[in-house]
């Protein structure tokens, strides 16, 4: 299943709306997975796997956008997109991702992950958000999984998003979706990423993005300062998984980013089993020694993969914690 198209056509489906109402987040919503656009298919699985040490997925190629996974065993996954031919059948969504992204690698989409999905869109459709029906796939005979959005014209936040489930045996890189050790070993990376911890956001207005998140159901901001980014903002708890809300805080990452595009995924942050592991692997793949900082997740390395993946990847050291957020 390639899932940009079936989302970007939800964007830009009708919008419907109903009476203001307040909006309480699902306590099974998670970050699901991240739309990663490369500069090309092969380009952008040799970085995710020689450079830093993830185990990539077979994918399809219909229409002459191919797409790959990286899947982790929190049941979050990366999807890997790239261009393999000249006059590719772009769907309004990913025309405009390319457009803004200026063809270059980067990521402007992401999802959330909930098994209430129409508690959830009941919710935001009754506080004037407009969303769209429900899309189902990869088929009709067998959906393993079922979507809404909001409408493409007019997103509620700086980046597009979109709310989906999973039917239980749903495994799009599994020939046999009943074999246990083929599932437990495709979640296996050699730089030992075992979870999604956090999507950052950068915009113009952290407030802003901050002021919808709370509008939808998801509360408890916690304002956070990323100087290893050059950013400043919130983190939003959206259950195990966190939600940072930035914007430029003078010079670095997070204002050249902006400079490129406007708003956009700024990075994406890994909990791993040993963090000396994922810094020696990053360091051997990139060829230069990077320090360790204390982030918003903890004892963290910065991968320098913005000139790659037109984002940045995080590794932090596994911890336990009540919250997603720093208290």
């Amino acid at each position: 299943m390639r899932l940009l198209p079936f989302v970007s056509a939800c964007l830009a489906c009708f919008g419907v709306a109903q009476m203001s109402v307040a909006a309480t987040a699902p306590p099974a919503t998670r970050l699901d997975h991240v739309l990663l656009w490369g500069r090309g298919i092969d380009e952008v699985t040799s970085v995710m796997s020689v450079k830093l040490g993830f185990q990539v997925r077979p994918g399809r190629n219909p229409g002459g956008v191919a797409n790959r996974y990286i899947r982790f065993a929190d049941s979050s996954f990366i999807e890997l997109l790239g261009v393999t031919r000249p006059d590719p059948r772009f769907d309004p969504g990913m025309k405009e991702d390319r457009e803004a992204l200026k063809e270059g690698p980067g990521a402007r989409t992401f999802g959330f992950r909930s098994a209430s999905l129409d508690t959830l869109r009941d919710s935001l459709a009754a506080l004037h958000y407009a969303v769209t029906p429900f899309f189902t796939g990869p088929d009709s005979k067998k959906p393993g999984w079922r979507l809404f959005a909001f409408d493409f014209d007019r997103p509620p936040l700086s980046s597009n998003t979109f709310f989906i489930d999973y039917s239980p045996d749903y495994a799009p890189d599994q020939f046999d979706p009943t074999n246990k050790d083929d599932y437990r070993v495709t979640r296996e990376h050699p730089n030992g990423a075992r979870k999604l911890s956090s999507i950052w956001l950068v915009s113009g207005d952290a407030e802003a993005d901050r002021r919808q998140l709370e509008k939808m159901g998801f509360g408890h901001a916690v304002p956070v300062k990323l100087p290893e980014a050059g950013a400043k903002g919130f983190c939003v708890p959206v259950g195990p998984t966190a939600l940072l809300a930035l914007q430029p805080d003078g010079e670095g990452l997070a204002a050249q980013a902006m400079a490129r595009g406007g708003p956009r995924i700024l990075g994406l942050s890994y909990g791993v089993a040993d963090l000396g592991r994922a810094q020696r692997w990053v360091e051997r793949g990139y060829e230069r020694t990077l320090a360790t900082y204390r982030g918003v997740s903890g004892e963290s390395v910065l991968a320098p993969t913005q000139d790659d993946l037109g984002l940045s990847i995080e590794f932090h050291a596994m911890q336990r914690r009540g919250s997603s957020c720093p208290q």
